[in-house]
């Protein structure tokens, strides 16, 4: 039998709930304890699940003999708990997007080899049954070499959005805007896909939310190492709008794409996920007629679970075998980088009117 995993959360938010639901419905896991800087809020969150509540991650990590750790504060704070975690002695799962800022990343990369212990970043969409069917279509090299590549997320956030938490909406507290918050599911899946990226050229804009410092919607052209190009087009100011796709184009002529999110945009804690994701292109030779087939089995699938966990919980259960065999996760921390890499490289050529080079 696996060794059960004592897992903890660290930030009682809204999107802790459904990672607190994914623990109970992930096999050889258990859900032991919550971290918040404001105990009541913890202890709150911990009435519910019958779980600890702590205000030291040191403390937490030790008593409860913690395996895993879910960040799900926000994303300026993911650092410092993420290497204090590491310093106790557990693995760390980060919420998208891992940091606000590179140095944030590296400072986490570099905890995470110290301690010898494993770092992932959330990046459930993933594990749609549609997008590893992409993924395991460009492995088998049914495209040919990925060679133009589209993101796209059209949806809408209101004031009373942003008003919800504290944090929302500004440089300090939240890092950035639509880049940071909403597009990083489908920057990643743009990245998972086409591979390195060499130079980016972007332009964000506030276009009509006034009472927020940060960008509502920013587009972006790419060129990747391997000669492929790529475009990213984010808006939190189209309403209706409401979706997000993300669309491959292979060197032989053949395309393949999902629409990872449709009929309503998804707000942890807030609203639930309508659409099933779906392939919605698909011309690989011999396979466009599977098209109907796969929809079909995918909406089963995903009206069968309750997807704001479901997915949530397929992730951590990679990342839990690889903490038991030794092994890469699905979504490491460098693969996470690699989205910071994208919107802090948006940021700047914003600043600079210039694309930004970025490093091998």
């Amino acid at each position: 039998m696996p060794k059960t995993l004592n897992i903890a959360l660290i930030g009682p938010g809204k999107v802790a709930h459904n990672h607190a639901r994914a623990v109970l419905e992930t096999p050889d896991t258990q859900l032991v304890a919550v971290y918040g800087r404001n105990h009541n809020r913890a202890e709150e969150f911990a009435n519910q699940y019958g779980i600890a509540a702590y205000s030291d991650i040191y403390d937490m990590v030790d008593r409860e003999n913690v395996d895993v750790c879910i960040v799900c504060t926000p994303h300026p704070a993911h650092r410092d708990v993420t290497v204090a975690a590491f310093e106790a002695g557990a693995n760390v799962l980060v919420e998208k997007p891992l940091a606000s800022s590179l140095a944030d990343c590296d400072a986490m990369i570099e905890a995470a080899r110290k301690a010898n212990r494993q770092l992932a970043t959330v990046s459930q969409r993933r594990f749609y049954e549609p997008c590893m069917r992409m993924r395991e279509a460009i492995n088998a090299g049914k495209i040919g070499k990925p060679v133009l590549g589209l993101a796209q997320l059209f949806g809408w956030r209101s004031e009373e959005y942003y008003r919800s938490d504290p944090w929302r909406g500004s440089w300090e507290h939240e890092g950035g805007g639509v880049l940071v918050n909403q597009a990083p599911h489908q920057l990643d899946l743009l990245l998972w896909y086409m591979g390195e990226m060499e130079e980016v050229y972007g332009i964000w804009k506030n276009l009509n939310h006034p009472y927020i410092e940060v960008d509502d919607t920013a587009v972006a052209v790419i060129r990747f190492k391997n000669g492929g190009i790529g475009n990213v087009i984010v808006s939190n100011s189209q309403k209706p709008g409401i979706y997000g796709k993300v669309h491959i184009h292979g060197e032989n002529g053949a395309s393949i794409g999902v629409q990872t999110d449709g009929g309503s945009m998804f707000i942890a804690g807030m609203t639930s996920i309508q659409d099933a994701p779906y392939n919605d292109i698909w011309s690989v030779p011999g396979e466009a007629e599977l098209q109907s087939v796969w929809k079909a089995e995918d909406d089963r699938v995903f009206n069968s679970v309750d997807s704001s966990s479901h997915y949530f919980a397929r992730q951590l259960a990679d990342f839990c075998s690889a903490i038991r065999e030794g092994r890469q996760p699905v979504v490491t921390g460098e693969e996470g980088r690699k989205v910071v890499a994208l919107f802090d490289a948006i940021y700047e050529s914003t600043r600079t009117g210039q694309p930004v080079r970025l490093s091998s």
